[in-house]
């Protein structure tokens, strides 16, 4: 592996809970995380996720930071919508952010949870998810803090504003907006 592949020592990483395996592996395929909105960071416009693993991971793998993957963009959508099998779920309507990823990628030298075993969410820098070897290394103090925090905000301040100024002018003809029920306000997937 190069280093090209790996964060680099500024950049923006928020480390993430995986409830189970199938989790990496919706990551690793499909190249996609979820985020209930009601439960998410403030910020999720970060250039990394670094992926928490419990103990569903097995002996093995479990309490640790193994994976992380570039970010590549994020949506917000319903969980209907990302697991589109699974439409009469409790939770179908809730809204998520869907983090789309780059590669996974194997860190050299795993994070251990020590002490800590439970992480839902943690922001970090690439430099300490690089260097350190527990969890509790990857919290940032003083004045590294003061920098981090300061990144996170103007990152929250120009990737998580959404005005009409940004949506692309695409005039469409009616009979397009109609295939997909926008004209009526239908669904694209009701029978007439």
């Amino acid at each position: 592996m190069n280093d090209q592949n790996l964060p680099a020592h500024n950049d923006l990483v928020l480390v993430t809970f995986l409830p189970q395996p199938k989790d990496l592996e919706i990551a690793r395929i499909l190249g996609w995380y979820r985020i209930p909105l009601r439960s998410a960071p403030k910020v999720v416009a970060v250039d990394w996720l670094a992926f928490y693993q419990p103990a569903s991971f097995g002996k093995a793998h479990k309490w640790c930071i193994e994976w992380a993957a570039p970010v590549r963009g994020h949506e917000l959508t319903t969980r209907a919508e990302l697991f589109k099998d699974q439409l009469d779920h409790p939770r179908a309507g809730e809204e998520y952010f869907k983090i789309q990823l780059g590669p996974l990628i194997s860190l050299p030298n795993p994070v251990q949870a020590g002490t800590w075993k439970r992480v839902t969410f943690l922001y970090t820098t690439g430099e300490r998810l690089l260097s350190s070897d527990t969890l509790t290394e990857l919290t940032v103090h003083d004045e590294e803090r003061t920098v981090l925090w300061k990144a996170l905000r103007e990152r929250a301040m120009k990737k998580q504003q959404y005005t009409v100024d940004d949506l692309p002018d695409l005039p469409l003809e009616p009979e397009i907006l109609a295939l997909f029920g926008l004209m009526t306000g239908g669904s694209p997937n009701e029978e007439d």
